[in-house]
């Protein structure tokens, strides 16, 4: 209805990319163009939900940890140190380390060895390698008093460097525009639908500070089991029923504001 959107409050659709290697697109958005966000009252983030309302996500906390040693000849060991031996100590640490308590929503906080490097040739003693590290966090947890802790677990000798750094998200389920938003979708489902989050991180991470943490919620077509998969898709149903959901969002969001 033209009349709505002129006399309601906007819309304002923002697109970003970068997303899955540390919201690249949303952090250079709020950085060099912060005009183009806006004031918003509202937030609703496009991730694969099955059309369900998500209240957040976990937090993510990537860090690069490095060995240093000393080259040397393979055939000479005994005149090196072999930073790969410092670095497979320190994988053994890491799998003991304790990220932090549990979250109500987001249960458990989680660590994965994602990489490992090291060495430039067979017959050389290396004098550096590294691994890194993928932590899923939650808003209960501070990343520095993580980052303070895994350093003490792992030893003063090794390096450790950040790179991304991304908060948790969770909103308020009793939030007047969240509640109304967990009723569409139940109307949609049939169905009463509980409080849940995903393990993924989104935009959302990087938005929000810089929009004054608006509420927000994630909710979108397609399977969260899906992402990542061979032959990933989202099937037709799906976006036909998010097509509809999304305007009827819309909609309420226009009227409340008039």
């Amino acid at each position: 209805n033209r009349e709505v959107i002129a006399q309601g409050p906007g819309v304002r659709l923002l697109l970003t990319g970068g997303e899955e290697t540390g919201c690249d697109g949303a952090r250079a958005l709020c950085r060099d163009a912060p005009h183009l966000l806006g004031e918003l009252g509202a937030l609703l983030v496009g991730e694969p939900t099955a059309n369900r309302p998500v209240l957040g996500h976990k937090g993510a906390f990537w860090l690069r940890c490095t060995a240093h040693g000393r080259t040397a000849h393979g055939a000479m060991p005994e005149e090196g140190e072999n930073a790969i031996y410092r670095l497979a100590e320190a994988i053994g640490q890491a799998r003991t380390f304790a990220v932090g308590p549990p979250h109500p929503l987001m249960r458990q906080p989680t660590l994965n060895v994602g990489t490992v490097t090291g060495g430039l040739n067979i017959n050389s003693v290396p004098d550096r390698a590294a691994f890194t590290l993928d932590l899923r966090t939650a808003p209960n947890l501070e990343h520095a008093d993580i980052q303070r802790r895994l350093a003490e677990h792992l030893g003063s000798d090794l390096e450790l460097e950040v790179l991304v750094d991304l908060p948790g998200v969770c909103a308020d389920r009793s939030d007047a525009w969240v509640r109304q938003v967990f009723d569409r979708c139940a109307t949609l489902h049939g169905e009463a639908l509980p409080a849940s989050v995903v393990p993924y991180f989104t935009d959302a991470a990087v938005l929000l500070p810089a929009l004054n943490d608006p509420p927000t919620l994630i909710l979108g077509p397609g399977e969260p089991s899906m992402a990542h998969k061979v032959d990933e898709y989202c099937e037709v149903q799906r976006l036909e029923e998010g097509t509809e959901l999304y305007g009827q969002l819309l909609r309420d969001w226009m009227l409340a504001g008039r």
